[in-house]
């Protein structure tokens, strides 16, 4: 193929591939051959495999449309990624961002690809059974270093605001809840109250939390049971770092039809940990934290929920990014409802 020309693999690309191809030119020098493939699933930033000659990447973008304030700040996902790539911690190498709208549509930045393997369900189906712990205590390891970064020495001092973070976040969900467009949902509600009386006093704790920290946001070695690259920066901010185990740990809260968790499931045929093994395995590197607590966990199922009802928004308006975004228009009452379970201590 020649550097006149395009190539996609999917039909579901939003932008004009020729500009596209003119611009990496002026930043990447000429290449021969140049595709573009729409990596299918995900329900927010519009994500695509980019091959330029030899270099294979990713590229990540707003949605086309509207969007709520402060939403898709794919700014912030490559500032996160281009700070923490020269720690200990996983990410892929930062290619460079765009802040121009006029080249593809929206802002967008580019990042090396990552080989490897990716796990949307939880249980680990295609992993060898004797692999399988050993993957999730990875996942673990790699929560524990991101947050064993201190953001001020690398950049990331003021990538959020200190102090409350869970009443801010609280406050910040309730009010995107509100200007929902869906039917109310009381479990949502009942969870939204419940949070509010019993958010615990702030001691203080802060790190860079990732804000949906889970097992399929990983990329793994493809032979190895270690973590290659976190992926997914877009909720990213200085938060309590328990926010994050939250998320994580919904993993054991939530059922196989809802993002692949592991509720129900024979765990101990299957050769997958129980949530106090992981757990024990994150506080072995943070000794000094705070305990999980219900309240945690209840946090970040209600977060969870409420992202669910944008996106359900965004479905009847037209810009939801993934595909299949209509079949889980009733994500967020599931999760709201094991919220529920949550505090109530039912699972």
């Amino acid at each position: 193929m020649s550097n006149t020309e395009t190539s996609t693999g999917s039909v579901d690309v939003d932008f004009d591939l020729d500009r596209a191809r003119d611009f990496l030119a002026q930043r990447l020098g000429p290449a021969d051959d140049f595709a573009v493939d729409r990596i299918s699933g995900g329900q927010s930033n519009p994500t695509y495999f980019v091959t330029w000659g030899g270099r294979r990447m990713v590229l990540r973008k707003q949605p086309n449309g509207p969007i709520l304030k402060g939403a898709h700040a794919v700014d912030r996902e490559y500032r996160v990624i281009e700070a923490l790539h020269p720690t200990d911690v996983p990410v892929p190498a930062p290619v460079f961002y765009c802040d121009d709208p006029d080249v593809i549509g929206t802002p967008f930045y580019l990042m090396e690809r990552i080989e490897g393997r990716v796990f949307s369900d939880c249980a680990l189906p295609e992993a060898n059974p004797a692999e399988r712990p050993a993957l999730w205590m990875a996942v673990a390891d790699a929560m524990a270093a991101m947050h064993a970064v201190r953001p001020e020495d690398v950049g990331l001092g003021d990538f959020g605001r200190p102090g409350n973070y869970f009443e801010r976040q609280i406050n910040r969900w309730s009010r995107q809840l509100e200007a929902g467009t869906g039917e109310p949902i009381a479990d949502l509600n009942r969870l939204e109250a419940w949070l509010r009386d019993h958010t615990p006093a702030d001691d203080g704790a802060s790190a860079l939390a990732h804000g949906d920290f889970r097992m399929g946001n990983m990329i793994f070695h493809p032979t190895e049971p270690r973590v290659a690259a976190i992926l997914d920066w877009e909720l990213a901010t200085l938060g309590h770092p328990l926010a994050d185990l939250g998320f994580c740990a919904l993993a054991w809260h939530t059922a196989p039809d809802e993002y692949g968790g592991l509720l129900g499931l024979d765990r101990a045929a299957l050769n997958l940990p129980s949530e106090a093994d992981f757990v024990q395995r994150y506080m072995a590197s943070a000794p000094r934290s705070a305990p999980l607590e219900p309240f945690h966990k209840a946090f970040a199922l209600f977060r969870f929920a409420v992202i669910w009802v944008g996106i359900a928004d965004r479905v009847r308006q037209g810009n939801a990014a993934g595909a299949d975004a209509t079949q889980h228009g009733e994500m967020a009452r599931k999760l709201a409802m094991r919220g529920v379970q949550v505090i109530e201590g039912t699972h």
